[in-house]
């Protein structure tokens, strides 16, 4: 899969990669335009998956704290070095152990696409030792907001999570793909938890319940393969959704 990240980073710098990522992100994913609808503008905000920081940016803008986690190295490097003072950065992968995971990655990558995971595909080439850790672990209190990008890996992490989830409540928004794997243990879990999901289509929010994503996923990979720029630049009538918003029951995007 060619994306945008794939296409430069091996010959731009880092820093101008990240900085094209946090600028186009938004573009292709409208989630991130919204925050004022999920997460309140207070406390500690978790982005597990930082990869080049657009999200940990602009919840850095809005929230206390921001704990960032991302397993690559040089990625969690470049966070280090480029997110606001109010940010921290976590070396790890996400899961429901700690100690050492094996992180994969294609051909030729390290990190840049946004597509290494612990579970191994058949785009996966090679891997990489990096530390495994808990969002329980690291003994965070006040936490309004989790972003969970894993490939594959949500239910593991979200497990690793479950005690900060039943304690502080927070909106939950988890990249899910069908085309990754079965995406009904994530939800199932969360369901278990106390949470019901969301999806912002269009500019409304619609219950996920009752909404077949799979089936719109299988509509629409095709636009996931046509790359960063292709997918901000070039919007079509139906947009691929793969974030889906969780919040505790009872309450509602939007709401205050």
């Amino acid at each position: 899969m060619t994306t945008f990240a794939a296409a430069v980073a091996s010959r731009l710098p880092g820093s101008l990669v990240g900085s094209a990522a946090v600028a186009l992100y938004p573009r292709f994913e409208p989630e991130l335009r919204r925050l004022a609808d999920f997460c309140p503008p207070h406390g500690v905000a978790l982005d597990i998956g930082g990869w080049y920081g657009p999200w940990s940016r602009r919840l850095a803008a809005r929230c206390e704290q921001v704990v960032t986690v991302e397993p690559v190295p040089h990625l969690a490097g470049h966070l280090r070095r480029t997110l606001p003072s109010n940010a921290r950065v976590v070396e790890g992968a996400a899961t429901d152990r700690e100690g050492t995971a094996r992180l994969w990655f294609p051909a030729g990558d390290r990190g840049d696409r946004g597509v290494s995971s612990l579970a191994r595909r058949d785009i996966h080439a090679h891997c990489l030792e990096v530390p495994s850790i808990t969002v329980d672990g690291l003994g965070l209190r006040g936490v309004v907001f989790v972003k969970m990008d894993v490939d594959g890996g949500e239910r593991a992490a979200l497990l690793g999570a479950a005690e900060l989830l039943r304690r502080d409540r927070p909106a939950v928004l988890v990249e899910l793909e069908s085309r990754l794997g079965p995406i009904a243990p994530a939800v199932g879990l969360l369901a278990e938890l106390g949470y019901a999901g969301w999806l912002l289509a269009g500019r409304r929010w619609i219950t996920l319940d009752g909404f077949d994503l799979v089936a719109r996923q299988a509509r629409t990979e095709h636009l996931v393969h046509r790359g960063l720029l292709r997918r901000a630049f070039l919007p079509h009538r139906e947009r691929y959704l793969n974030s889906v918003l969780f919040l505790p029951d009872g309450r509602t995007p939007g709401a205050s």
